[in-house]
C-alpha cells in the first residue's frame, strides 16, 4: 500500500484515486473524507504547540503520549483498509516546509515499511 502525506489545501489537486483520511483533531468543515484521530496529537500537546511552539518538545511528547502507544501493525492495517486497496493521503493543515506530525508520523510508519511515506507533490 502506497502511503502519501499533505495537507488540506492541497487536497482538490490530489487525484481521486488517492483515499485521502484525516489524521488532525479538527478536519475542516466541508472534510467528508475518513478521519482517523488515533494518529492525530491531543488537545494539550496541540494547545501547548500553539501556546509555546517547542518542535523539540512537541516531538519528544508525540512519540510518547501518541505513537509509542500504537501497534504499527494494527495502523498499517487500518489504513489499507480505509484506502480498500487504493493508495492513502494522510492529511492535516500545515504546509509541506512547515513542522507537523504528520511528518512525525510518517517517519515512524518508514521505520518499518519498504514502500516509503512521502509527501505528495
Amino acid at each position: 500500500m502506497k502511503i502519501y502525506t499533505s495537507y488540506f489545501a492541497k487536497l482538490r489537486k490530489i487525484p481521486d484515486d488517492i483515499v485521502p483520511i484525516s489524521i488532525c483533531l479538527k478536519p475542516p468543515f466541508w472534510f467528508k473524507g475518513w478521519q482517523y484521530k488515533v494518529l492525530s496529537p491531543n488537545v494539550d500537546i496541540f494547545t501547548e504547540q500553539k501556546a509555546n511552539p517547542n518542535p523539540q518538545l512537541y516531538t519528544v511528547r508525540f512519540y510518547a503520549e501518541v505513537l509509542d502507544l500504537l501497534e504499527k501493525q494494527k495502523v498499517l492495517q487500518d489504513l489499507e483498509t480505509f484506502g480498500a486497496g487504493q493508495p492513502v493521503v494522510l492529511l492535516c493543515w500545515e504546509k509541506s516546509t512547515s513542522f507537523c506530525h504528520r511528518h512525525l508520523v510518517a517517519a515512524w510508519l518508514n521505520e518499518s515499511m519498504q514502500d516509503k511515506v512521502t509527501e505528495w507533490n
